[in-house]
């Protein structure tokens, strides 16, 4: 039979709880799995605003091809290729992989948004210790703005009608 104690105060507790080999309800982690398809490489899908990107991640000298152009060509803004790189940068991991991404619908400033997440999902698929880095900058989750409808009776979405007194 086990031998009981009983606690008078929380040091009291912490010395008993730190005595269990799983300490304070925590489970052992077992360590995930990488995702890769024959060829080696991993997918994931990147959503903002309206643009949904289907992004392939595979190891190589950091080739970016978007929807069958080089990424230089397809975001022809700097801004734009500075934020599909940026998970690769976080993650320390910048020209180690090539991305083939093939990306539909919103504008170009979306489209890169979406290619972004894609990018950082299908990072973790391949190598999921970089999660709680890529986490902790933000890229896994989707960006939830979007434009607001249109309501009856107004001119846009907020936007009244131009009074008129006479």
């Amino acid at each position: 039979m086990s031998e009981q104690t009983t606690a008078t105060s929380l040091a009291d507790l912490k010395t008993l709880v730190q005595g269990t080999p799983i300490a304070a309800g925590a489970e052992p982690t077992t360590p995930i799995a990488p995702k890769r398809d024959p060829q080696g490489r991993s997918y994931a899908t990147g959503g903002r605003k309206e643009s949904v990107a289907r992004v392939w991640v595979m190891p190589g000298k950091g080739a970016y091809t978007i929807n069958g152009k080089p990424a230089t060509q397809y975001f022809a803004r700097p801004v734009l290729r500075m934020l599909i790189a940026q998970p690769f940068l976080v993650a320390d991991r910048y020209q180690t992989f090539d991305v083939v991404a093939t990306v539909a619908g919103g504008g170009l400033s979306g489209q890169a948004g979406a290619v972004r997440h894609g990018i950082s999902r299908a990072l973790v698929n391949y190598e999921p210790e970089l999660r709680s880095i890529l986490k902790k900058a933000g890229f896994l989750t989707r960006d939830p703005r979007a434009v607001e409808r249109k309501k009856y009776g107004k001119a846009k979405a907020r936007r009244s009608f131009q009074f008129s007194k006479r």
